[in-house]
């Protein structure tokens, strides 16, 4: 073969697609070359394969005669038939039994033609479901990884070879993988390891090798101006804003490391976080943290580390028509002086722009004073300025001019704010993020096997509403997808794993938790721990009727619903028997309570003596 490669041309492998006509010319090269006992090796020159190959030479020799006349005699027609009996006829065993039937008789041409159609016919409807099958075997696998703790070397395992595999998996991994960072945030804490987990999955590189000098305030430092530089040029969606989470934690742990005591170091880390924290609304914590910029004794050696434009994300248009306008100031100076462009452009003085930001955050809370601009300026007289601080000191006292001027009270920042870090907000995106992610999945499953299963794809937009009070919208979610699941033959599953687990309703919670402790061995067997989305949307959907004290007539197609449901599930899924049946349960005991506020005494007297008589 290797041979062939070589000699033979482009078309004999191309032109003509009848692997059995190559094949038969390939087996008559073959004999040719054992009736010369003759074939040269590929790699090593002067050494026949065939010579003496069969120990002794005149027995060789009459076994290779032999050999080359049996392989010269073979046909298209023989090959056809060998090929047929040794290969098509196993595969058509795995197929349908009409299919297979039809290689009980292949006698004439148009019957085998008519069987090995039947069988590509056959494999290209089941493709499909195959593919469907590996894809949900797949997404348990996923999930599997909170039973493991998720490090930056397995990280970037997972979504290499993912991305290998199926493009739609990377984004359930993703979704997977913030869910499990927001559950050990909850648990453990935001730990380094999480940090640069959560980096890795953001796309910004973070090497798998851990030294002793790790933990320094530069490579914190530079791993949050990575992020920010992304973040630069972005709109303010989910997977930003978690970025920019993210890049407070690592100049939190910056400020935490040894060596933050540099006062340079110190400085900007302080003034990147007060970006970070304006950016994000939080403009009291941005104050306090350029309140311990400008309340630092020492700026000698912040020359060395200046805040970079470029990194900035987007503060107000004020910054970028102050970055703009240095810049072109530069050029214009360039062109017409006729020097070098200088490296300082678009670049702020480290304890100016903290002056200039807590203006601006005092001005967005209106209490900004006379004061604060007279700090201001006593600073800029004896300061040594970039041509971005001028212009950023001139538009902070241009929009102070032109607003009212009110009194306040300076407020002293914390003692340890500096590296103090609030991660509820961080989970909150991370789950935010993940349903997203969880979503698009959905959308491409549904797209791509609609003839396979039945797929709705808000399921996980229904838990979040309901998990922030939305019981209106989880209702309408809920409701439409059991419209349209509940006479489906086939549909996705709900995992239950504690990634999962932290988006849904204690009910399930609990059912989760008892089917655990009953039986601890099935754990982690995919059909105990999971339910349908018929029976998650059938039981949110009843949620949030009852939320909403929804009317008894409302509840009254529910129990029906769940007898439907019930038929389909198989007797060992007993999580899902547990929700199905907890969810009837509720449902009764809120018609209960209707019709007991709304029948009159004589009536409910009679109804419990028919009762009564109907159990003697």
């Amino acid at each position: 073969m290797l041979w062939a490669c070589e000699l033979k041309s482009s078309n004999f492998w191309t032109n003509d697609l009848n692997i059995i006509r190559m094949c038969v010319k390939l087996l008559h090269t073959l004999s040719v070359w054992l009736r010369h006992a003759r074939c040269i090796h590929y790699f090593i020159n002067d050494c026949n394969l065939i010579d003496n190959i069969f120990g002794v030479e005149i027995r060789g020799s009459r076994l290779s005669m032999e050999i080359a006349m049996r392989l010269q005699s073979v046909d298209e027609a023989w090959l056809s038939t060998w090929f047929v009996n040794n290969y098509i006829r196993k595969c058509s065993m795995l197929c349908a039994d009409n299919v297979s039937s039809l290689f009980s008789d292949v006698s004439t041409k148009w019957k085998l033609h008519s069987a090995v159609s039947a069988v590509c016919k056959w494999r290209l409807n089941s493709a499909l479901e195959d593919i469907h099958n590996v894809l949900d075997l797949a997404d348990f696998r996923i999930a599997l990884i909170s039973n493991m703790s998720l490090s930056v070397r397995s990280c970037c395992w997972w979504m290499t070879e993912l991305t290998k595999s199926d493009s739609r998996l990377p984004v359930y991994f993703t979704a997977v993988a913030f869910l499990h960072v927001a559950y050990k945030l909850s648990s453990l804490g935001f730990t380094d390891e999480l940090m640069d987990v959560l980096a890795t999955i953001a796309g910004l590189f973070i090497s798998t090798r851990r030294c002793p000098s790790q933990c320094s305030s530069e490579l914190s430092l530079s791993k949050a101006t990575k992020l920010m530089k992304v973040l630069a040029n972005s709109s303010r969606s989910t997977m930003q804003l978690i970025e920019i989470e993210l890049s407070k934690a690592y100049l939190h742990r910056s400020l935490r490391c040894n060596d933050s005591d540099s006062d340079s170091i110190y400085c900007l880390e302080n003034v990147y976080l007060a970006v970070l924290y304006y950016a994000t609304g939080q403009y009291q914590t941005a104050i306090d943290h350029c309140t311990l910029v400008t309340r630092s004794q020492d700026h000698s050696q912040c020359s060395s580390h200046v805040v970079q434009g470029e990194l900035l994300p987007k503060i107000d248009d004020d910054i970028d028509t102050v970055l703009g306008l240095a810049v072109f100031y530069q050029c214009v100076r360039t062109a017409a002086l006729n020097q070098r462009q200088t490296q300082h452009v678009s670049v702020f003085t480290t304890e100016l722009f903290a002056h200039c930001l807590n203006m601006r955050c005092l001005s967005v809370m209106q209490t900004l004073s006379i004061d604060d601009v007279y700090r201001l300026r006593n600073y800029v007289c004896n300061a040594q300025l970039f041509i971005a601080d001028v212009l950023a000191v001139k538009s902070v006292t241009h929009n102070f001019h032109c607003q009212p001027i009110t009194v306040h009270n300076s407020q002293q920042p914390t003692a340890n704010y500096a590296t103090d870090l609030n991660t509820s907000e961080l989970v909150g995106l991370l789950q935010r993020s993940a349903v997203e992610h969880l979503t698009t999945y959905r959308q491409l499953k549904a797209r791509d096997f609609v003839s396979v299963a039945t797929i709705v794809t808000t399921d996980f937009e229904a838990l979040y509403a309901y998990k922030h009070g939305d019981y209106q919208r989880c209702l309408e979610l809920s409701t439409q997808n059991v419209r349209t699941l509940l006479y489906a033959v086939r549909t996705p599953d709900v995992l239950t794993f504690p990634e999962f687990i932290q988006l849904m309703d204690d009910d399930i919670v609990s059912l989760t938790a008892l089917t655990m402790i009953v039986s601890p061995k099935y754990r982690f067997l995919s059909d105990f721990v999971s339910i349908t989305q018929l029976t998650l949307s059938l039981h949110m959907m009843t949620r949030c009727q009852l939320k909403l004290h929804h009317s008894a007539q409302s509840l009254a197609p529910t129990p029906d619903y769940i007898e439907v449901a019930l038929s389909k599930c198989p007797p060992h899924r007993i999580l899902q028997h547990l929700t199905l049946k907890l969810t009837k349960r509720k449902t009764a005991i809120c018609t209960q309570r209707y019709r007991n506020n709304h029948v009159g005494r004589p009536a409910l007297l009679c109804l419990s003596l028919t009762r009564e008589s109907q159990s003697l």
